[in-house]
C-alpha cells in the first residue's frame, strides 16, 4: 500500500514512519490491505479541520479522533489483482486534540493511539465496521488487536497498559 501523508497541526515526529508501520502491520492480519496498488492519503491535522469534515461529509457537528472516507468497495477492493495501476482506496483524518486527550485519559502513548486509530481507519477503509451488529464489532476489534500485536502494542479494548511505539 502506497501512502501519502500529510502533517499539519500535528508536532514534529515520525508520523509518516509511524503511519507506514501501522500499514504494514494491519496487511498482514487483513490481506486485502496488502495489496501493492492501493493508495492511501493520511492526513493528521487539527480537531478544527476534522470538525469541518466531520459536519460536512458525516453530517455531525463535532470533531473526532478519526475520519475514514472510502473510495473502493469492499467487494471491488476483494477482486482487485495485484498488477495493474495504483487505485485510491480512500482517506484518513486524525484530529491532533482529540487523539492527545484519549491518549492522555488511557495513559497511553500519543503514538501508540495513533497507531491504533490509522489501522482502525484503514480498516474502515476496507470495508470493516463496528456500528451495525455486535459481530462486526468484534470481528474488527480482533483485527485492530492482532495488527497492534504485530507492533508491539497491547490490546486496547483490554486492561492492559499500551506501551510506546
Amino acid at each position: 500500500m502506497e501512502l501519502d501523508i500529510d502533517v499539519e497541526d500535528w508536532p514534529v515526529g515520525q508520523w509518516d514512519d509511524l503511519a507506514g508501520r501501522a500499514a504494514l502491520a494491519v496487511g498482514e492480519v487483513a490481506p486485502e490491505l496488502a495489496n501493492a496498488r492501493l493508495a492511501v492519503s493520511v492526513l493528521f491535522t487539527s480537531d478544527e479541520e476534522v470538525h469541518e469534515l466531520n459536519r460536512e461529509w458525516r453530517g455531525r457537528d463535532k470533531p473526532t479522533n478519526v475520519l475514514s472516507f472510502p473510495m473502493l468497495e469492499r467487494a471491488d477492493l476483494l477482486a482487485l489483482r495485484p498488477e495493474g495501476p495504483p487505485v485510491l482506496l480512500g482517506d484518513i483524518a486524525l484530529a491532533f486534540g482529540v487523539c492527545t486527550r484519549e491518549a492522555e485519559a488511557k495513559g497511553i502513548a500519543l503514538e501508540a493511539h495513533a497507531a491504533h486509530l490509522i489501522v482502525h481507519g484503514l480498516l474502515h477503509l476496507a470495508g470493516h465496521d463496528h456500528v451495525e451488529t455486535d459481530a462486526q464489532a468484534e470481528a474488527m476489534e480482533r483485527l485492530e488487536i492482532a495488527a497492534l500485536a504485530k507492533l508491539g502494542l497491547a490490546d486496547p479494548y483490554g486492561d492492559r497498559d499500551t506501551t510506546g511505539v
